[in-house]
């Protein structure tokens, strides 16, 4: 079977977030300064075949550990779409 993932990563919460930092800031001169705390992060799409929805969970898992995302400054979420 194929399945779709969209997988979010996003900058660990207790590290700083310059482009957040930058766009939060903006924010004010564009006259939405009640928009603050942005973070700013990637969202992936990517195409599994698998025999069913666990092993394209489990592939989509060793994937974001292994090559997308750096574990030590982001976390990520995914979602599974049959």
């Amino acid at each position: 079977m194929k399945f779709k993932a969209i997988i979010s990563i996003m900058p660990l919460k207790q590290l700083l977030d310059p482009q957040g930092k930058a766009v939060t800031a903006s924010m004010k001169n564009i006259g939405l300064a009640e928009i603050t705390n942005v973070r700013i992060g990637k969202n992936i799409t990517l195409e599994i075949e698998a025999e069913g929805e666990k092993e394209a969970k489990e592939k989509v898992d060793l994937a974001c550990k292994k090559l997308l995302v750096n574990q030590i400054m982001e976390d990520y979420t995914f979602e599974i779409i049959s």
